[in-house]
């Protein structure tokens, strides 16, 4: 059985292995994939819990998050699926099928559509509330250059968390 989580007692836990690697889950129709996140945020906007991450248009998850209404972020145990995260950071959705790859388990979520990641210690259930493309003219020079020189820049999808809880 799941163990419900609020959001709040769970932050420190997703920001702390957030710069090591968490699964953002996405199912647009009949497609479905996964990919390693670094940067995102949690907090509190608008009345509402919510969770941002970012995806760069390159990525194969962009074109599922802009058919999607919803996304997932599913966070391992400290030191946990390691070799797993690597591979959903470095392999695309569009030749590969991440969950066979890495023997990952894609659970319907409560709430939303895009499903969780069992294996994981902590999930985040998000509805996307706004989105955002980066304006690079807004952006320090110096983080265009470490971060952005082949222009490659991010969408922000802003979701409202509606669900957290450790997976049974």
């Amino acid at each position: 059985m799941s163990i419900d989580v609020a959001y709040e007692q769970s932050a420190a836990q997703f920001l702390t292995q957030l710069p090591r690697g968490a699964f953002l889950t996405v199912k647009a129709g009949d497609e479905l994939n996964t990919m390693t996140i670094g940067w995102g945020s949690i907090g509190h906007i608008w009345q509402k819990p919510f969770m941002m991450v970012m995806v760069r248009y390159s990525r194969y998850t962009y074109e599922l998050m802009e058919k999607a209404v919803d996304f997932s972020v599913s966070i391992p145990s400290a030191g946990e699926l390691k070799k797993d995260l690597a591979v959903a950071g470095t392999k695309s959705g569009r030749d590969i099928d991440k969950f066979q790859e890495c023997k990952l388990t894609a659970k319907n979520a409560r709430l939303i559509d895009s499903p969780i990641i069992n294996e994981c210690d902590l999930v985040y259930e998000c509805k996307i509330i706004y989105k955002q493309d980066m304006q690079p003219d807004n952006l320090a020079g110096e983080y265009k250059s470490k971060f952005y020189a082949n222009d490659d820049y991010h969408v922000m999808y802003f979701g409202e968390i509606v669900a957290c809880y450790k997976p049974e």
